[in-house]
């Protein structure tokens, strides 16, 4: 396992310093989100494209690509590389080099945190803990069946509510009540099919439509 990927990811503080984890120190749910050899199954020279949408108020909503670039070379040395959406909405984040877990899982939270903090305020390292001890404490992980390329497949979903219990969930809003949902499979390329965020309307004086994001991994790789 590549000591970077590791430390950014269950840190989810994606410029920390390398750290050496035990296993044994790792949930399920980190284990399938963050441990798991997910690049295992992907050749070298592999580009695999995913589709992204939000959903809310009309300004805020929008379709868009992502896209993991796998470079060539051994898999402890290839460079991992994402385009994690396009114009505005675009982000950069250093390309992993030999890295065994899917790097689009950090883009995407990376992605979330950035807007959490636009919404709310605060520091982003608040919600970055908030989502670690959720997977750490309190997620729930279940086989599901899903279909890729028209076959069933198995594969893990692993949910978790970072605000729900939060002693300051009543500054987050309608979005106390947001759900993650990580889906999770070894039949897909990357081991990624979805990444699901939902959050309930808000009601009261200032009403707010629910929101959605989402990214799936798209049934063709080039």
């Amino acid at each position: 396992m590549n000591k970077l990927l590791a430390s950014l990811a269950v840190a989810l503080a994606f410029t920390a310093a390398p750290v050496v984890f035990a296993a044994d120190e790792y949930s399920a749910a980190e284990h399938r989100v963050f441990v798991d050899q997910h690049m295992a199954n992907v050749p070298k020279a592999t580009t695999i494209d995913y589709h992204y949408a939000q959903t809310g108020a009309p300004a805020d909503s929008f379709e868009d690509l992502v896209r993991l670039k796998v470079g060539e070379g051994a898999a402890d040395k290839r460079t991992l590389a994402v385009e994690f959406l396009t114009g505005a909405h675009k982000i950069e984040l250093p390309s992993v080099e030999g890295g065994s877990g899917n790097p689009v899982i950090l883009y995407f939270l990376e992605y979330d945190i950035r807007n959490m903090h636009d919404r709310l305020g605060g520091q982003q390292a608040y919600f970055r803990k908030r989502i670690r001890l959720a997977l750490a404490d309190a997620a729930t992980v279940k086989p599901v069946k899903l279909s890729y390329k028209g076959k069933a497949i198995d594969g893990n979903e692993v949910t978790i509510e970072p605000y729900a219990n939060d002693s300051l969930k009543e500054r987050f809003g309608q979005f106390a009540g947001k759900v993650y949902v990580f889906t999770l499979s070894n039949s897909v390329p990357g081991g990624v099919y979805e990444i699901r965020t939902s959050t309930p309307a808000a009601a009261g004086g200032a009403p707010s439509p629910a929101i959605t994001t989402m990214i799936r991994i798209r049934d063709g790789k080039s």
